[in-house]
Formats: structure tokens, C-alpha cells, sequence
């Protein structure tokens, strides 16, 4: 092997003399790497070297300005970088910290406290123990687990070790569901499991990558551009190497070809086939890298599996829609002999209604309730912390009486379980959705911490399931259409609607045509009723033939003259044929335009096209960031389009809007069970569910993700239902009004 004085003047000879301008190099080490650093210095013409490293670079950056490294494994800084926005994200400023030592950390501990103002504390550290030494080490310090505190950082770990650390805080006693577990070493797609991992664990790693050939491209094409830069400025630097001796490397004046180079190499960025390539301190070539965050979960099926939460791109960190909040330390409930639950609700018709509290701020019937129109948590705990003692003054306006479908099953649930809550109205009226980077309404307060449990009508979807637990439903339903029957008062003028003005004209004159006529056959013909005819004691004049011609036209059985000419009684006959069509036509438009007076807006469902292609002046809407909403948002987003300026804050509203005189919505979409109460209690019965059914949902109790309330909740909501208590619910606030026949039978 050739020392490194004799190494760079053969390649000085063989490379720079020969008009080589920059090298493109592959190291297998990092040992190569650090060697590449001191030719580039040696040559003096830019090396561009591309490897997979983690940790540290073996050289300082900037040390040599020819030296360009192309990373093509996600740097520290990068990792760093990720780590904090995850932490930011969550607000969490100090951080429990386990180390392993399977990579060097000491540089990224040292790299994190420059570019971070969090702070790590460190619990426990691994070093290099292998498995066995690893286990006896975690069982010596189980006291250091007791101390932990949430969130804990488990760095440069596999999930080998990781289960390990799980295992052992476990065995001290600790539920590691209880804590914010976060890996931060990256880890691949195909590396995730699930097996001995606590739920709501966070993991993150690089994902699409691109393969070892399109870095070389991009590195080819970097070159070739900085060369194209330096070319148009200095052609005879650029493409002609100053250095022609390599045994002398001074040159008289000026910068060598090399250094200008690198230069303008140092300069260059662009979007490649890797994404976008820049140079960063000098010498670093970075491409673009996009990293996913994952959270552990559960699915439907109750089986525990990894869900992305985040995305980190181009230096920030995109939370996907509401998967996030969740990771947000939350309140618990209070333990003892009886749970204390803070319960939230929403009014919602027949399952939630309020009244004012008596004077003395009690409620014979129902449930106490507040109103107090925020989600603060801190002004909640004072309000009822006031309404508890003795002397408490709270503002009467809040006192409210909840009652209703969905608190009678609270109180069943309360007494059963046993537990007792706080119950108060949603601030924003509203059952949540993802607005602004944040959840709104009920899933906002669950998620935040300021109530344990939502009781109302809370549709189980998708998008809230993956924020928020549910129970098993407790009522089905799904999504329907209100419309309102068209008035049926009709105008004096309302018999001659059935044919056109034109018509009605026409059969007059052809009334009084047909009357002429007979008139005028039965005085030419010399056996006519007339002075002329046969001794005839009658005289048949025109105004006999209208006489005539009325009377078969209403059908009526008249004293009339009839005329006694053969032609003329052709024409009669001609002309009770004519009324006998006209009479039967019109009869028939008549019953189809008195009853066409009184119908209802023919809708046929979801997929009607007035929905989808909507005519001028035809409005319809539902509730703002309510499940029908997310539905029609998901499903036909063109439709929710148009509909978003016709939506309203609450069913009622939105009813009200129907019936107003001229009505300001024409059709109104909502959960089918509201929309069936809503028709029972108009008082006009003017209301109507129309079209089949779409969208099959149920009503749940929301909690937390991971509550130990849930499973008890449903289990107990499944008993009701064998035993017959929620059918007695529904009997109770359904069938108790005179329109509600009528719902179903239009609907069926």
C-alpha cells in the first residue's frame, strides 16, 4: 500500500494532469471517506463522495472547500430536527430521556443541545449492554422507572431493547399505556411491529427514499451544472486545469480552476430526480427528505396496529387531520368510592333538552346542567367548584335542567356503574371536526382534558374513531332528508288551472262558432225550425244554439230547442263529442293539479340529481361540523361545495329555515332520528322525511383513546339493550305525538 504523499502524486498524474476537473467518488467506510478529505485538500479539485453515515462526518465540514459529501442516509441535524417538531408539536418542554448505545449518541446529545431549547433529563442508560446484562441492569435500577414522568424518549434503541424497557417498567409497577412513549431512533415502514409495545407509542422514519442510482445522476448532474455556471464566467478556469506540474502546485495570481469550482459547486441547487439538491455549510449536498411519524393504535377490530400521524417535509411537520391531539397529556378521572366524571353534552332534540333552573337553582326533573359557553378547562373547574360549596354563587343564566333520552341513560349508567359526574354544554354548540389545526366541539373538549365522558347524539365516524374512543352504539341511525309539503290554500281562480288561458279561449270561440253555424244550417235548410219551414210552432234562433251549446258543454239537462236539419244535428253531435274529450281531460288535470297543490318536494335520496345538480333557487344544508356534514364533505365533495353557504349551526335552526314563510331552505340533511322527532312534533304536520335512507351510522358515548371506562360502558349498554331499557327509551321520547305515523309510512 502506497503511503498518502505517494497515493495523492499518482493520482495527481494519472486524474489532474490529464484535465480532470472533479471526481465522483463511492467510499465503502467511513476510513475512505476521511482519506477522500485529505486528496480533495491535496489535488486541490472538487471531490464530490456519496455514502451511507450516521453520526458525525469524519472531517469537519468546512475544513476543505473541495471536499463535497452527498448524504444520502438522513443526517443528524436532520434527525434532530424531526425529534423537536415531534416534541414542539405535543408542548412538551422536558423530556424523560432511556439511551442505548447501538450508534453513537454523544454527537447527537451534543448537536441537540445547540439547535434545541428543550430540555433532556436522563433516567437510564443502557450503554452497550447486550441483551442479558441489559435485562439484570433494568431489574438493579426498577427505582429509576418509579421516577419517570411523561413523555419518555427511548434514543438509539431497536424495538428489541425497547420491548425490554417496556417489560421492565411494567415489572416496577408502571402501566406504560400511562406515559407518552416516543422511539427516537428512525425506523423503516417494514420495520414496525406491534408485539410487546404499549398503545399511543410514537415512532418516526424515513419513507421513499430513493434507490442509490438517482444520487448518482443527481450528483453527475450538479457537477455538470456548476461546470456550465463556472463556464460562462471563466471558460479558461473552468474547463482548463491550471495545475499542469504536480510536483509544483503553486501558480502565479489568481484562484486555481479547482477552487473555482468549487466555488460556484458550492452554489448550485436544483430539483433532481432525489427531489431538491442543495449545498448546505459549503461542502454538504443534501437532498430532500420526507419522514413519517406513526402512532401505535387500535383498529376497529380492537387489534393493536401503526397509524401515521405526521409528516415531516421540507423542514416542518404536517399533522395529519386530528390523529395528533390525542397525544396530549389529559385529565383523569377522579378515583375513590364512587369515579367523579365531568360529562359533556350537546342539546340535541329528543336526546338532550334544557330548562331554566328554579329560582333556588335546583331542577325537580333532570339533571343539573351548565351552560357556561366556554371549553376552559380552568373556568370549568371553578365553576363547579362553586356550585359544590355552600356558599357558592354561580350566575344563574349557566343553571340549566338537562333532561332527555341521553340523560336518562346517563343517570342508568351512573347508578349502575356506580359514578358521579359534572355535566355541562358543549362552549361551541358544536359535535367537532378538524378546523384551524385543532378538533372543535365535544371530540376538542375530550381531547384537551376538560371532560372525561360525551353523552348526546355522538355519531361513531371514522374520522373522530381515530382521536377518540367510542362505546358500543345505543341507538342506529342514519342520515335523512326533511322536506316540507307545499301550501295548499288555493286561489278563487284555482278551477281553471288545469288547462291554459289559451285553451279556454279556444273553446269558447269555437263555442260560439259552433252556435253561429247551427243558426245559420237551420234557417237555409227548408226543414228548419223557422217561419219558413214546416208550419213549425218554434222558432230556433242563436240564441237557442247557445242555449244548446252550453248546456252539453257543463253536461246539464236544460230545456232547449234542438235543431231538426240533418246537418245541423251532425254538427251537434260533433260538438257534444268535442265537450265529452275536453270534460274528461280537463277532470283529470284538475284532481293531478289539486293534488300536485299539496305534495311535498320529490326527493328520491342522496343521489338525487337535484342534490347533485341543484336549479337555480333550490337550497338545502345541515348542520355545521356535524357527522352529515363529514359524510357529504367526504363523499360529494362538489355537493358540499354548493351546500356550505346554506348550513346552519343546529337541527332547529335548520328546520326553522324550512317552515319560514317563503321558506329559506328547500331540503335539509341530517341525522334521520332528529329529522323523525322533528316531524312528530310539527304541530302543522307539514314536515316529512323523504327518499331511502344513506349513510348507516350510531350514537356512542365518546371518552378519551385508551379510557379504562370504555369496555365497562358498552358492556353495560349491551345488557340494556337485551333487557329491553333502550327500546323503553325509545318508546318513551318518540311515541308520544300525533305526526309520527306519518314519517315513516312517506319514508317506507
Amino acid at each position: 500500500a502506497r503511503d498518502p504523499g505517494s497515493l495523492a502524486r499518482w493520482l495527481c498524474g494519472a486524474l489532474v494532469v490529464r484535465g480532470v476537473v472533479a471526481v465522483l467518488a463511492l467510499p465503502r467506510s467511513r476510513r475512505e471517506l476521511l482519506q477522500l478529505d485529505f486528496l480533495a485538500a491535496a489535488l486541490q479539485i472538487p471531490f464530490l463522495s456519496l455514502l451511507d453515515t450516521r453520526g458525525p462526518l469524519p472531517f469537519r465540514a468546512q475544513q476543505s472547500p473541495f471536499h463535497f459529501h452527498m448524504e444520502r442516509q438522513s443526517s443528524l441535524d436532520t434527525l434532530v430536527d424531526v425529534l423537536v417538531s415531534v416534541l414542539q408539536a405535543n408542548d412538551w418542554q422536558e423530556t424523560n430521556l432511556v439511551l442505548c448505545h447501538p450508534w453513537d449518541v454523544s454527537g447527537f446529545l451534543s448537536l441537540w443541545a445547540r439547535r434545541s431549547q428543550l430540555f433532556l433529563r436522563t433516567i437510564l442508560d443502557l450503554g452497550y449492554l447486550e441483551e442479558p446484562g441489559a435485562t439484570s441492569y433494568l431489574q438493579q435500577h426498577g427505582e429509576s422507572f418509579r421516577a419517570l414522568s411523561s413523555p419518555v424518549l427511548v434514543l438509539g434503541c431497536d424495538l428489541r431493547r425497547a420491548r425490554l424497557i417496556f417489560q421492565a417498567a411494567e415489572e416496577s409497577g408502571l402501566l406504560p399505556q400511562e406515559f407518552h412513549w416516543m422511539l427516537g431512533s428512525p425506523l423503516s415502514a417494514g420495520e414496525l411491529q406491534t408485539e410487546g409495545l404499549p398503545l399511543g407509542l410514537l415512532a418516526y422514519g424515513e419513507v421513499s427514499r430513493p434507490p442509490l442510482e438517482l444520487f448518482i445522476q443527481d450528483a453527475v448532474e450538479l457537477v455538470s451544472r456548476a461546470i456550465g455556471s463556472a463556464a460562462r464566467v471563466r471558460p479558461d478556469l473552468a474547463l482548463l486545469q491550471t495545475m499542469v506540474n504536480c510536483n509544483d502546485r503553486r501558480r502565479a495570481g489568481g484562484e486555481s480552476s479547482g477552487l473555482f469550482l468549487s466555488r460556484f459547486m458550492a452554489n448550485t441547487s436544483f430539483h433532481g430526480r432525489t427531489g431538491t439538491v442543495r449545498v448546505e455549510n459549503a461542502t454538504l449536498v443534501r437532498s430532500e427528505q420526507q419522514f413519517r411519524v406513526w402512532s401505535l393504535r387500535r383498529d376497529s377490530r380492537g387489534e393493536p396496529t401503526w397509524v401515521t400521524v405526521g409528516t415531516w417535509h421540507h423542514g416542518h411537520l404536517e399533522l395529519e387531520e386530528g390523529a395528533w391531539q390525542s397525544q396530549r397529556p389529559r385529565a383523569r378521572p377522579s378515583q375513590g368510592p364512587r369515579m367523579k366524571l365531568r360529562v359533556v353534552t350537546l342539546v340535541e332534540h329528543p336526546f338532550v333538552f334544557t330548562r331554566e333552573a328554579d329560582e333556588d337553582g335546583s331542577c325537580p326533573a333532570g339533571q343539573l346542567c351548565l351552560d357556561p359557553g366556554t371549553n376552559d378547562s380552568a373556568a370549568l373547574d371553578a365553576l363547579f367548584e362553586e356550585l359544590g360549596a355552600e356558599n357558592g354563587s354561580v350566575p344563574r343564566e349557566y343553571k340549566k335542567c338537562c333532561y332527555g333520552y341521553c340523560i336518562d341513560l346517563l343517570e342508568k349508567l351512573a347508578e349502575d356503574m356506580p359514578f358521579d359526574f359534572q355535566l355541562y354544554i358543549v362552549g361551541d354548540g358544536k359535535y367537532g371536526a378538524w378546523k384551524n389545526g385543532r378538533w372543535t366541539g365535544l371530540v376538542g373538549d375530550l381531547l384537551s382534558g376538560t371532560a372525561h365522558m360525551a353523552v348526546t347524539s355522538f355519531s361513531i365516524n371514522s374520522a373522530r374513531s381515530k382521536v377518540i374512543d367510542f362505546t358500543s352504539p345505543f341507538f342506529s341511525t342514519s342520515l335523512g332528508i326533511l322536506v316540507r309539503t307545499k301550501d295548499t290554500a288555493s286561489p278563487i281562480g284555482a278551477f281553471m288551472w288545469p288547462l291554459h288561458w289559451t285553451m279556454w279561449v279556444g273553446i269558447f270561440v269555437a263555442l260560439h262558432m259552433t252556435a253561429l253555424f247551427l243558426t245559420l244550417y237551420e234557417w237555409k235548410s227548408p226543414y228548419g225550425m223557422t217561419p219558413h219551414g214546416r208550419n213549425r210552432m218554434k222558432i230556433f234562433s242563436y240564441s237557442s244554439a247557445l242555449n244548446l251549446c252550453y248546456a252539453i258543454l257543463f253536461g246539464r239537462t236544460v230545456s232547449s230547442k234542438t235543431p231538426k236539419c240533418c246537418t245541423g244535428r251532425f254538427l251537434m253531435n260533433l260538438w257534444a263529442i268535442f265537450c265529452l274529450l275536453v270534460l274528461s281531460s280537463y277532470t283529470a288535470n284538475l284532481a293531478a293539479v289539486m293534488v300536485g297543490d299539496k305534495t311535498f318536494e320529490e326527493l328520491s335520496g342522496i343521489h338525487d340529481p337535484k342534490l347533485h345538480h341543484p336549479s337555480q333557487g333550490f337550497r338545502f344544508g345541515t348542520v355545521w361540523e356535524s357527522s352529515a356534514e363529514e359524510y357529504i364533505k367526504k363523499s360529494f365533495p362538489e355537493m358540499h361545495e354548493y351546500m356550505r353557504r346554506y348550513n346552519v349551526p343546529t337541527t332547529p335552526a335548520g328546520v326553522t329555515m324550512l317552515k319560514t314563510e317563503p321558506p329559506k331552505l328547500n331540503a335539509f340533511i341530517m341525522d334521520k332520528s332528529l329529522l323523525d322527532y322533528e316531524v312528530s312534533i310539527d304541530s302543522d304536520c307539514k314536515l316529512l322525511t323523504v327518499g331511502k335512507p344513506f349513510a348507516i351510522e350510531g350514537y356512542g358515548i365518546g371518552l378519551p383513546q385508551n379510557s379504562p371506562l370504555t369496555s365497562n360502558l358498552s358492556e353495560f349498554i349491551s345488557r340494556y339493550k337485551s333487557a329491553g331499557f333502550i327500546d323503553l327509551l325509545h318508546d318513551k321520547w318518540y311515541k308520544m305525538v300525533p305526526c309520527g305515523k306519518r314519517v315513516f309510512a312517506v319514508t317506507e
